[in-house]
């Protein structure tokens, strides 16, 4: 059974940075890419970034390309994704996923197989 978990949220001010990590254990590696997505109140979940499994390829949303970065490092099955330059339309539940193979359907949440019970980010101006 896959299950996966986030770390690293919290209360920040606008221009700081964060990272968040996640953990897929119980995950053939082989067969998964990871990524994140966010939803803030009142709003649907949107894609932030993802990496290929194999950690060669990378994709990032519109709005946070250039500030935000995803990578694999560390332990088996974890992503890492650091947030510099935060502002306070980041605020958000971020949420871990886990998606067959790569490809364009890496982007939409619909797509993820295995989901965490998400880390809130929270910006202050």
């Amino acid at each position: 059974q896959v299950q996966v978990a986030e770390s690293g949220g919290g209360l920040v001010q606008a221009g700081d940075s964060l990272r968040l990590s996640c953990t897929a254990s119980g995950l053939d590696s082989s067969e998964y890419s990871m990524g994140w997505f966010r939803q803030a109140p009142g709003k649907e979940r949107s894609f932030v970034a993802a990496i290929r499994w194999t950690g060669d390829n990378r994709v990032y949303g519109s709005s946070v390309k250039g500030r935000f970065t995803i990578d694999k490092y560390g332990a088996k099955n974890t992503v890492h994704l650091r947030m510099d330059n935060l502002k306070p339309e980041d605020t958000a539940v971020y949420y871990c996923g886990t998606v067959r193979s790569w490809g364009p359907w890496a982007e939409d949440a619909s797509k993820y197989v295995h989901w965490g019970q998400g880390t809130q980010v929270t910006v202050s101006s």
